[in-house]
């Protein structure tokens, strides 16, 4: 760390409570001028509410911030950003159908004519290596690209600090360099960065120091390069954390097999499949990879039945099931947990016992002659709630009223509890803290280890390496043909996944 910097911002004992729940508790800490600060914790620990009040979204019940030594206490985001604080949120705010130039411009108080914008979104894109075209449509760009025209918003505010919020959770392993390399050379200028990420080794290889919240409170300051990953995590949870432990499984005849799969996808902007082919067997876990948007919902879909397709394209057991519906190919054995918690996952104002049962009615037998059994739906419900540790005051709260992590667990759990002969998750331990990502991770292996054939859709590539037997990445809409894990380098996962002749690379290695 570098102790001669001057103090950019200092956190004096900021306090902030909602109903139920203290988010931040005399939290204090102190961002130096080009130092790049992260702040780590599990989900609840805080992090999002405490950057929501650096950046004037949220205001403190208590406490004080100081910015270069004055009173820092923006009303707005608009008073923030005129200060010289600026953020890039993990949910992109574009518009599709609008081009880069015209985003930039709505994201500016005083927007100057639109060729001269064009001509400064230019500039600093070079300067700054992160190219990009200011006349391209948005509806057209990868995620990557999405994330560097927020930036770049960022950018031409000639911010003093740049918040990030998980900022490469879309991103390659190939655009993580660029985008790193980017907030070096803003650091190298004397611009301070806090950033907000689980992805702990990225942590250790880009951050000056780090500020560890649980529970709404600072437990604990570090220089990450000088702490192991599983240590800080450690750090987060309060707890020692073991690996998920893998089991020797069998594997066993095919369960689930696509072949020569072409959906044309029903999602505005969306990618549609292309001749996707692959078998899964039992005890076996296929890891598919890909940066957002290269058609992961459109598979889930296909996949649990909500697309449909001629019968011989899917087959469960050999059964040909490609034009049943999602409740057909579950009573064949198949689940689904799709990637979007609340509103596909699970209905939000709904009850978690209701939400059981809309997925648990016919593999757990919870409808008798057309009449709900109440009873054992609450049984499965309060089931799911145990075996996974949802935090929850009991069934009989909607499902909105969890925390995204929890929400998640209680998801997965539902439809690992069902025995399915086949899984399909797209997203598992998406938002999910250390300690419920290692818990779902093991019900997998699990779930595997007793003869469910599983596929699982993920970005978090260390996720993907820890669990899955084999490995397949998707990239506008096509699959690589599935490999072994073991061997496999993340250079080659990476241009699997940005689709840099992904095919041919899979050819090449097999």
């Amino acid at each position: 760390m570098n102790t001669s910097a001057a103090e950019l911002l200092r956190i004096e004992g900021v306090t902030k409570a909602y109903p139920g729940v203290v988010a931040n508790s005399d939290v204090s800490f102190t961002i130096r001028e080009g130092e790049v600060h992260a702040l780590l914790g599990e989900n609840g620990a805080g992090k999002s509410t405490l950057v929501k009040m650096i950046y004037g979204l949220v205001k403190p019940d208590s406490g004080a911030m100081r910015l270069r030594g004055v009173a820092y206490a923006p009303a707005e985001p608009r008073a923030a950003r005129a200060a010289g604080v600026a953020m890039v949120f993990q949910h992109f705010s574009l518009f599709e159908a609008l081009n880069v130039a015209e985003n930039v411009a709505l994201g500016m108080e005083n927007p100057p004519p639109m060729r001269e914008l064009a001509a400064r979104i230019r500039a600093v894109s070079e300067e700054y290596g992160l190219p990009l075209d200011p006349a391209r449509q948005v509806g057209d760009l990868s995620a990557g690209e999405r994330q560097r025209v927020e930036i770049i918003r960022c950018l031409l505010q000639s911010p003093k600090l740049l918040i990030m919020d998980e900022p490469t959770s879309v991103l390659t392993p190939q655009e993580v360099e660029i985008l790193f390399q980017t907030l070096r050379q803003l650091k190298a200028e004397g611009t301070s960065i806090l950033y907000i990420s689980h992805k702990l080794e990225e942590i250790r290889a880009l951050c000056d120091e780090a500020t560890v919240l649980r529970r709404g409170k600072v437990v604990a300051t570090c220089t990450p390069r000088d702490r192991t990953a599983r240590e800080m995590a450690e750090m987060m949870v309060g707890a020692t954390l073991t690996p998920p432990e893998r089991r020797a499984t069998q594997k066993g005849a095919v369960a689930l097999g696509v072949s020569d799969l072409s959906v044309a996808s029903p999602i505005p902007f969306g990618t549609s499949l292309k001749g996707v082919s692959f078998t899964v067997a039992k005890g076996e876990v296929l890891g598919i990879a890909g940066v957002a948007g290269n058609g992961q919902d459109e598979l889930l879909l296909a996949l649990s039945g909500e697309l449909t397709s001629a019968p011989d394209k899917v087959r469960i057991d050999s059964r040909p099931v490609g034009d049943l519906g999602p409740v057909e190919r579950r009573r064949a054995g198949l689940v689904a947990a799709p990637e979007e918690r609340l509103g596909h996952a699970a209905a939000p104002n709904m009850s978690l016992t209701e939400n059981a049962l809309l997925s648990g009615a016919v593999r757990q037998g919870l409808v008798r002659r057309g009449f709900i059994d109440w009873a054992a739906t609450e049984r499965f419900a309060t089931s799911i709630i145990r075996a996974f540790d949802v935090r929850t005051p009991g069934p009989q709260v909607a499902a909105r009223a969890l925390s995204g992590g929890n929400l998640q667990k209680f998801v997965v759990g539902r439809e690992l509890l069902q025995e399915p002969s086949v899984i399909v998750i797209n997203q598992p331990t998406w938002g999910v803290d250390a300690a419920a990502a290692a818990a779902i991770r093991q019900a997998i292996l699990d779930r595997a280890a007793a003869g469910a054939a599983v596929v699982v859709i993920s970005q978090d590539l260390d996720e993907l390496l820890e669990i899955a037997d084999s490995f397949a990445a998707l990239n506008a809409g096509q699959l690589t043909r599935p490999r072994p894990v073991e061997g496999l380098t993340i250079d080659e996962i990476g241009l699997m996944m940005g689709g840099a002749h992904g095919m041919e690379v899979a050819h090449h290695a097999g």
